[in-house]
Formats: C-alpha cells, structure tokens, sequence
C-alpha cells in the first residue's frame, strides 16, 4: 500500500465500518441487497489490495468491476429476482452467476490460498458432471440454471445464511476487535497479566497465558494472536533463559485458545449460532467450562516444565505498577462490560451490543495510558481502525463466501446425507469410532483450510450422522468446532507453530513437539465434553457442570503432569492412566 493509496483504503474502510453499523441500527434490509453489498466492499480488499504483482493488480481491477457490476445488478433487480426462484432467464444471466461464483473462488485464493477455494471448485464440478458419477455417489442431475441460479440469485448459495452470519454478526464484532486493538486495550491485557502472573513460578510464560486468553477472545484468530502478544512474551520469555523451542510452544498454544474462549470465540461461534438455531448467550455460557480447562491445562503443563528448568518469574522492574493496571486495563473492561450488559442485562441482541460497546472504544481511541487526548494519534489510530476493520471483514467475508458454495452444492445434490451415512456405516453405528473419524477429517481438513471453514465444512457432512449417533447438537458443534482447531499445534501443518517458531528463530518440529505436550486439552476436553455431558449444561445445570468441570480438571492436571514432569517413567504412566480413567470412566 503507498502513501498516495492509503487514503483511499482508510476510505473504503470507513465506508465498510458504515455500511454494517447502519444494518444493525436501521432494521430489516432485504438479504439480496445487504449481502451483495458486503460481497462487494469485500471485492476491493480480496482482490487489489492483496495484490504482489502488476500483473495481480491490474486483474485484481478487473475482478473487481466486474464483480460490482454482478452484485450491483442483483442489488438492483432484487424484487424482481424474487419471482424466479432461483432460476436463471437467458444466457446474460447464466454468464454473470458464473462470473460471481468464480470471482468468490479467487477472492478466497487471494485471501488465503488454494485450499479452500479448490474444495469449493471441486464441489461445483460435482454439481456439474456428479450425474456421471456411478452408484451412490453420483446424483440425479442438475439443470445448469437452476443448479447456478440457486447459488447466486437466491439465498441458498453465495446469499445464504451463512453469509447473513458474516454480514449482521462476524463483521461487528471484527470491527469491534479492531478498535479494541487501535487503542490501549492490547497493553491493558498485558499489564493485567502482568500484574496476575508475572512474580509466580514459570511467570513470563503464565503472561502469555493469559494475555493470549484476553487478547484470543477479541482477535479470534491464532495467528494474529501469536503475531501481536508474541511480540511481546517471546522476547521476555527467552531473554529469561525459556529454551526457544518452550516460548514458541507456549506461545502458540495460548494463541491457539483463543479461538475458544469467551465472549467472542472467533468468527465460528457466531456461524454456529446459524447452524444449530441456539442463542449467542447460551452458545458462550456453554463453552466456559471447556475453555477454562484448556487453559488450566496449558497453566499446569508450565508448572511441569518448571519442575524440568528453572523458569523465573518477570523481573519486579518490568511488572506494570497499579496505576498503570487500573488505567489501561479500563481500555478493555469498559467495552468489555457494556457489550456483556447489553446481551444479560439490556437484553439486546449479540451484534448491538457489540455495536454499543465498539462506540465506547472508539471514544476510547482519544486517550492514552496517562488519559492525555492528542488529536494527531487518535486520527492515526481512526485510520488504522479503518485499515484493519475494512481488510479483516473482507477476508472472512470472502472465506465464508466460498464456503457458502460448498454448503449449497451439499443441499442441491444430497451429498452431505451420503457422506453422513458413509460416516455412520464406517463407524459400524458406534459413537466413539465415529467421533474418531470425525476428528481425523478436522485435522485434514483444517490443516490448509481456516477454522471456521474447517468447522463449517465438517459439522455440515459429519454433525447430522453424530446427532443421529446420539449426541445433542451444540455437543456434536462444540466438539467439531474444538477439533477444527487441532491444526494450529498439529504437524505437518500448524500455523500457529510456524510463526512462533519463526519468530524464536527454533526448528519448529522441536516447538510442535512441546506444544501438542502443553496444549494436551485441545485433544482430550472435546472428548470430555461427549463423556462428560453435563460439562456444557453451566446455564441450566450449574452444579453438575461444575462437578464435572472438576473432574475433567483433575484429569486433566494428572496428564499435564504425566506427559511433561521429570519423574520415572512408571510413575509418568500411571499418572496419564489415572487422568484417563477420571476423565472417560462413569462420566458425569
């Protein structure tokens, strides 16, 4: 981006941050006219902005008008679009579907590589030609203008429900991330862990900890949150003496979480709020307990390799002093409390809450830690805000973009029930096995793919066979949700490790290695969860989920140990096989 672009793309920004405040406080707007809108601001950032080359620049424009011209004229021909039902009149029309859905496939490659889009090109393939296809597999045949029209002239494709996720829920609480991010908030969580943490044992990392679990809970991404706090925690950790391969791994482990944690768990709790029908609130109170258990997991994994090395604490100079706690830590409890008010007291819904508490935090932007105002700073930090908001938006637009082909294509050809069948018959009726392979498919798929894609690919060919398995649904969500994640620490591809690893300068085997050991939880409290039923039921059984939370937590601190202490090797076993039999055996 060059200084002479720069205001362009603070404008453009702007205008995104706008458009999708005004949906939420204007009311009902038809979806034909909010969700190609949202397509289209996303258009310039997929597609330009990104752009390495001339050559990728000058396509990138190309793409570009011809995309606005496509969700312009369905914008505008949105009543009468209405009346066809999904089927496309004439070659005009048949022409431009195709263009949009080609254009969503590159938005996507531009944004985050070949994967995805080359499921969701694989998926229209299959819509095409799948009547070839012998036995059970191929499918009865699909007119190619109802099949395209489907897709992009009527809300079961590209204008979908998951896309209305991505334009009334995600979007908000991605600017929301943003302004928290433009201002001092990021220090507060840093200092508040600072203050919490860093005089005990293992100290600098049990910072990370926690300053990862505040931060995660906003950013919802594991890479940006490795990026951000790890630029901090890395260099304190290792400047300490922490082996680099340790730093890296707590790092990303801590990262990794916070896509789990509440209040905001990413963009995946707001699709799975779609996808099962349950209410945002009882989607965060449900995830807690689980969330508290992977960190408790990773905190006790820190203590046992404090039992291997000497971990110091944070010096007592580098700790942040009271004052400086009380004041930056307000720059995220203030939003924080007015977005939690709104949803359990004012009773309002999950995006206007976020929009009353993402107006707090932009006045928030005009002051810093000594509560001084200097107009020239806050007008770079509105700008950044708008930089960062206007490009985050666009990138999960477009990931949900794509993955909304690839879930209308499973509904026109009945192929997510043939996969759901497969699943149960190759799991011979069996839960356990089922849930096995369902994890499987998690780590493949997400290795290339981004959590939410992964998770909404997978729930929608996998979690109809686990309900029918008998699993309730926000069971059979949560735990493909949680298991979409296993990517960020799990070779051979783990994001979250490569960048921690990279930023240590360590082999980022060696950092693999210690983080799937200090982030145990991400593959046992998922499977907790289905033998511990209760342990997501904290808003309608308080006290049986905390027992079980206790249970699992036992559990879990005896595998911790066992994986990680320096202790014999018959005393390691048997405390992984106490842990297990706590967890799985007679669960609550």
């Amino acid at each position: 981006m060059s200084a002479t672009t720069r205001p362009f793309w603070i404008a453009l920004g702007a205008v995104s941050i706008a458009f999708h405040l005004w949906l939420i406080f204007s009311g009902l707007v038809p979806n034909l006219v909010s969700r190609p809108i949202h397509m289209a601001l996303a258009l310039p950032w997929a597609l330009i902005f990104v752009a390495k080359t001339p050559a990728q620049k000058i396509s990138g424009i190309i793409l570009t008008l011809i995309g606005l011209i496509g969700c312009g004229w369905i914008v505008a021909n949105h009543q009468t679009l209405g009346d066809q039902y999904g089927f496309l009149m004439g070659n005009g029309q048949i022409v431009l579907a195709a263009a949009l859905l080609l254009i969503v496939l590159e938005m996507a490659r531009r944004a985050i590589g070949w994967p995805l889009p080359t499921v969701a090109a694989i998926a229209l393939l299959y819509a095409l030609f799948g009547q070839y296809i012998p036995g059970e597999f191929g499918h009865a045949g699909l007119p190619v203008e109802s099949m395209l029209g489907t897709l992009t002239i009527a809300e079961g494709g590209l204008w979908g429900s998951l896309t209305g996720v991505s334009v009334n829920i995600v979007a908000i609480f991605v600017i929301f991330g943003a302004v928290l991010n433009g201002g001092e908030a990021g220090q507060g969580f840093m200092n508040v862990a600072g203050a919490a943490a860093g005089r005990l044992k293992g100290g600098a990392a049990k910072v990370s900890v926690v300053s990862s679990a505040l931060f995660g809970s906003i950013s919802g991404s594991a890479s940006a949150n490795v990026a951000s706090t790890g630029a901090i925690t890395l260099p304190a950790m290792t400047k300490l003496g922490y082996p680099k391969r340790l730093a890296a791994a707590v790092e990303a482990v801590a990262s990794s979480g916070g896509q789990i944690m509440p209040p905001l768990m990413g963009a995946g709790a707001f699709v799975m709020v779609e996808l099962t029908g349950k209410p945002y609130v009882d989607i965060m109170v449900a995830a807690i307990l689980p969330a508290v258990l992977y960190f408790l997991a990773v905190w006790v994994g820190i203590n046992a390799f404090a039992m291997r090395y000497d971990l110091p604490g944070v010096p007592k100079e580098d700790r942040p002093n009271l004052r400086s706690v009380v004041i930056t830590s307000a720059f995220f409890l203030v939003p924080f409390t007015i977005l939690l008010w709104g949803m359990f007291g004012g009773g309002y819904t999950p995006q206007y809450a976020a929009c009353l508490a993402l107006l707090a935090g932009a006045a928030l932007l005009l002051l810093d830690a000594d509560l001084t105002v200097d107009l020239p700073r806050s007008k770079q930090r509105f700008a950044d805000v708008c930089l960062n908001a206007g490009r985050q938006v666009a990138m999960i637009g477009s990931i949900i973009l794509c993955a909304s082909i690839v879930i209308g294509v499973l509904g026109l050809t009945g192929l997510g029930v043939k996969i759901t069948s497969l699943l149960i018959s190759g799991s011979g009726g069996m839960l356990w096995p089922a849930l096995l392979l369902t994890a499987l498919a998690c780590l493949i798929l997400g290795m290339e793919v981004p959590t939410t894609a992964a998770y909404v690919i997978c729930v929608s060919v996998a979690g109809p066979a686990l309900i029918e398995l008998g699993l309730e649904p926000l069971q059979a969500h949560l735990f493909v949700f949680w298991f979409a994640l296993l990517s960020t620490i799990t070779p051979p591809v783990c994001g979250a490790v490569f960048i921690a690893a990279g930023m240590v300068e360590e082999n980022w085997l060696k950092v693999a290695g210690t983080a799937m050991a200090l982030g145990i939880g991400l593959y046992i409290v998922p499977l907790a969860m289905i033998a511990n039923s209760t342990l997501i039921e904290l808003g309608s059984d308080p006290v049986w989920a905390i027992i079980a939370g206790l249970k699992v937590a036992v559990g879990l601190t005896a595998i911790s140990y066992g994986l990680i202490a320096p202790r014999p090797v018959w005393q390691r076993i048997g405390m992984v096989a106490l842990g297990g039999a706590l967890i799985f055996a007679a669960g609550v």
